[in-house]
């Protein structure tokens, strides 16, 4: 299920330990459902991980209230709007950066997080920044994976966990969860199942990144 990163460009966090876990940072827009879901996953195992916050860009984004429930703070931290696209992306990850600075962030978990990242911030964190897909990657990338696999005819779909590079859903892939796609899906039923399969997935994969199973060759 995991994979070696083949390159000198990618830095890897640390081997962490139950006594001394990874200290990660969760970015969600949305409802929250796969942070919730490693949120439990560390409280209910023995982890070398720890969420120390959550980030979110929606102030209005139902995961903030999960979150807090499970007693994890949330900076809420909107994309400023005053200047030109270009520099609010660069105010907005500054903001971001300075905010997770605090709570000494060691790798960012992308959870739902629907802001494409730049350049810069991807490159400061490379190895160090993850993201789930709802596809088998290289398939059907972009933010309608689901609908683009059932109109292809796909006959298995299933999620990925990456690393993030600049280029979207590109990154290195660590590990992969197929499922079959049956003939009398549709996107709300496909997402369904794919939305377990992360829940599992993503957790063990962030498990092993964190004991120093996912290597460098």
């Amino acid at each position: 299920m995991f994979g070696s990163i083949m390159t000198d460009e990618w830095v890897l966090p640390r081997v962490a330990t139950t006594n001394d876990p990874l200290r990660l940072a969760i970015f969600f827009s949305g409802s929250g459902s796969g942070m919730a879901a490693l949120l439990d996953h560390q409280k209910n195992r023995i982890c070398s991980h720890q969420t120390v916050v959550a980030v979110t860009d929606k102030s209005d984004a139902d995961g903030i209230v999960k979150a807090e429930q499970r007693g994890i703070p949330v900076e809420i931290i909107p994309l400023p709007t005053k200047h030109s696209s270009k520099e609010n992306r660069k105010l907005h990850e500054n903001l971001i950066q300075d905010a997770i600075d605090k709570y000494q962030i060691e790798t960012i978990i992308l959870s739902g997080y629907m802001r494409i990242l730049t350049d810069n911030f991807v490159k400061k964190w490379r190895g160090r920044l993850l993201n789930i897909h709802p596809s088998l990657l290289p398939n059907y990338p972009g933010a309608h994976a689901h609908r683009d696999a059932l109109a292809d005819g796909a006959k298995e779909s299933g999620c990925t966990v990456h690393f993030v590079d600049t280029e979207v859903d590109a990154g290195p892939i660590i590990g992969q969860e197929k499922l079959p796609v049956y003939v009398d899906d549709d996107i709300e039923s496909l997402s369904n199942r794919v939305k377990k399969a992360e829940h599992i997935l993503y957790p063990a994969v962030i498990d092993a990144l964190a004991s120093g199973k996912i290597t460098i060759d």
